[in-house]
């Protein structure tokens, strides 16, 4: 384990920060694939002559390549991809909320291997809680 004086290697850091971050990542991700979407819909559909879409399928609809035609198969796969990881969060996290507020060390140690597997989807932040829990009801593991 690293002291506090020196630095943790960039992959650590790295995974840390992803971790940190996980659902604004999975917004992004999300967010990316509807965007690719409405660019695919905007190209080969009937919007393709209103504004804003004319000028970005000069940039995106070049003689050498249809960059639209890979948004058609990338952005819904983008979109599903997101879709599952924003609702994966959001289950964890509700289910986590539910576990760290309950008050009966029996229901807490009933469902610990659960929340040690929600801990995946969740940050370091969320860790530290459970550590806190586990001491708060006196369970030794």
């Amino acid at each position: 384990m690293a002291q506090e004086g020196e630095a943790l290697p960039l992959g650590s850091r790295l995974r840390r920060a992803l971790r940190q971050q996980r659902f604004l990542l999975s917004g992004v991700v999300l967010a990316a694939g509807i965007l690719l979407t409405v660019l695919a819909i905007g190209d080969f559909t009937p919007l393709s002559s209103t504004s804003p879409f004319p000028a970005i399928n000069a940039v995106t609809d070049t003689p050498t390549a249809n960059y639209n035609l890979v948004f058609v198969i990338v952005g819904p796969i983008v979109i599903i991809i997101g879709a599952y990881l924003v609702g994966a969060y959001y289950l964890a996290r509700h289910r986590f909320e539910h576990l760290m507020k309950t008050k009966s060390k029996a229901e807490f140690l009933r469902n610990l291997p659960e929340v040690e597997d929600l801990l995946w989807d969740l940050t370091p932040e969320d860790e530290l809680r459970y550590e806190d829990k586990k001491v708060e009801l006196r369970i030794r593991r």
